[in-house]
Formats: structure tokens, sequence, C-alpha cells
């Protein structure tokens, strides 16, 4: 099932890698059952001051419904 917002979703944001559970789990948001999950490089893009904070992180995303489930900013 998606939404009419990851239908909206342009082709070339759904790339990253896609890794495949070990077991099936159940999505918070959308509550289907995943098998796999899409993860995503995030970049800093734009900063108006100098920032202590890393320039990148990931996303992992819902294969099914496409909303973020966790994302954390790193040094990569």
């Amino acid at each position: 099932m998606l939404s009419s917002t990851a239908e909206s979703i342009p082709p070339e944001w759904e790339g990253g890698a896609v890794y495949t559970l070990e077991l099936p789990a159940r999505c918070p948001h959308c509550k289907e059952v995943v098998r796999s999950l899409r993860v995503l490089r995030l970049r800093r893009t734009q900063v108006s001051f100098t920032s202590p904070l890393p320039r990148g992180g990931r996303a992992i995303v819902c294969t099914s419904c496409q909303t973020i489930i966790s994302a954390d900013v790193s040094t990569l």
C-alpha cells in the first residue's frame, strides 16, 4: 500500500542500498510486513555558520510506504 505522498517521490530519490531483513518485521507507520529496508545517505548541504555537526549520516526507510523509520547524523 503506497500513500499519495509515496507515489509522488521522484524516481531519482529512490536510490540507496536495500538490505534484506533476516526475519520479516512490521513497519511502525504503515503496519505492512516488510522484508527489506532502504538505507539512504544524508549529506549536509547548507549551513549558515561553522557547524560542529557531522557532514552526513544515514536514513532508514520502509520499502513499502517510503516513510523514514530512523535517521542519524554521524561522521562518514
